[in-house]
């Protein structure tokens, strides 16, 4: 049957008080495909979390299991998966389906663009949201915000980048907007699932990777496969982690389980920045023991390696939004926020952080 499995079906030939006691008790039994390794920490388990709550708070009415990347689609098609109806909703990030769409990477992250509470102020009430769904529903889907890294880090590198020379011929795992810089910077940018990118980095077939920062680049043993860690991550500095919905299997839900989907996709939000704050900071400590062992290298990329990386990203940008008219109206949204909310930002969040520690 369609959306799931539908737990009643006598409700049809039932009268109206009846008919509504019967969608009440209806159940819904769907799958959820994720792009993260099984259990992986904060991206893995706040997919879980996201599928629990809904079931939670619905009472059972919405029943969900969770296949993370490769289970039951390989990582980088569960676009495709949820779209078509192979599963009724799905966790990863919008920039991995730039083949889809390349608009669709402006609602992960722009080099240099918002922080991650700038970006929830865009999609929450800067029209972000409303944009977001205008992109996906030519393919059957209905997103929703759901999960957010924070700033990231730059990358592990198995040599000191000191300009941009550097970065020529460098193969590296990095994904969206950042990698199209990358490769215009004269690199190469490697698309490789999480779940490869330690072995990938060890026997030399990348010699740099990005992942999200200390939490869960330690998970995955990058501090053992590489000696210099760069930051700041001007590539994601603010990552949105997406939930997508099949817009049948939504459409079928009555609207007191919709707003539950609604609120769980904003609770997991929430929490997953609140979670990556707490652990970055813990396994940072452990990488600052690392170094002072010997054994790494925490460095700031070079201001003018910084200045280059920007100008490239500002001239990518440009190029996608000159052809893509979807990404021109997204871009022209994004844009004009950014300007406004950046006044605000400056008096307020990078000024006292300016002032904390003096």
């Amino acid at each position: 049957m369609g959306a799931g499995a539908l737990g009643v079906t006598a409700c049809a030939q039932s009268d109206n008080d009846s008919a509504q006691a019967c969608a009440d008790s209806q159940t819904y039994n769907w799958k959820m495909v994720t792009t993260w390794p099984p259990n992986f920490p904060g991206l893995g388990t706040h997919a879980q979390k996201l599928a629990d709550y809904i079931q939670t708070a619905s009472n059972g009415r919405i029943k969900i299991r969770l296949f993370a990347g490769g289970e039951l689609v390989p990582p980088f098609e569960v676009f495709g998966a949820v779209s078509q109806g192979m599963a009724e909703m799905g966790h990863g990030a919008a920039y991995y389906w730039k083949g889809k769409s390349e608009a669709a990477q402006f609602f992960t992250a722009l080099p240099f663009g918002l922080s991650a509470p700038e970006l929830n102020g865009w999609f929450y009430y800067g029209g972000g949201l409303e944009l977001y769904r205008e992109l996906y529903a030519p393919f059957n889907l209905v997103p929703f915000p759901a999960g957010n890294t924070g700033v990231q880090m730059g990358g592990w590198f198995n040599k000191e980048i000191n300009s941009l020379a550097d970065l020529e011929g460098l193969k590296m795992r990095i994904p969206g907007l950042g990698g199209e810089v990358l490769a215009r910077a004269g690199g190469t940018p490697v698309a490789t699932p999480g779940s490869e990118i330690f072995t990938a980095l060890q026997t030399g077939a990348i010699d740099a990777s990005e992942w999200v920062g200390p939490y869960n680049d330690m998970a995955i043993g990058l501090h053992q496969a590489a000696r210099y860690y760069y930051y700041p991550g001007w590539q994601e500095p603010g990552p949105a982690l997406e939930a997508i919905f099949n817009k049948d299997a939504f459409d079928s839900l009555p609207p007191d389980l919709q707003k539950i989907v609604e609120l769980a996709c904003s609770a997991v939000n929430d929490q997953m920045f609140a979670e990556y704050v707490a652990r970055n900071g813990q396994s940072l400590e452990q990488l600052l023991e690392l170094e002072a062992e010997g054994e790494i290298e925490i460095r700031k990329f070079p201001d003018e390696v910084l200045i280059e990386l920007r100008r490239i990203s500002d001239e990518v940008v440009q190029e996608i939004v000159n052809r893509d008219p979807a990404a021109e109206k997204i871009y022209a949204s994004f844009e004009a926020y950014r300007k406004r909310t950046a006044k605000w930002t400056a008096i307020s969040e990078q000024a006292m952080l300016n002032v904390r520690d003096l």
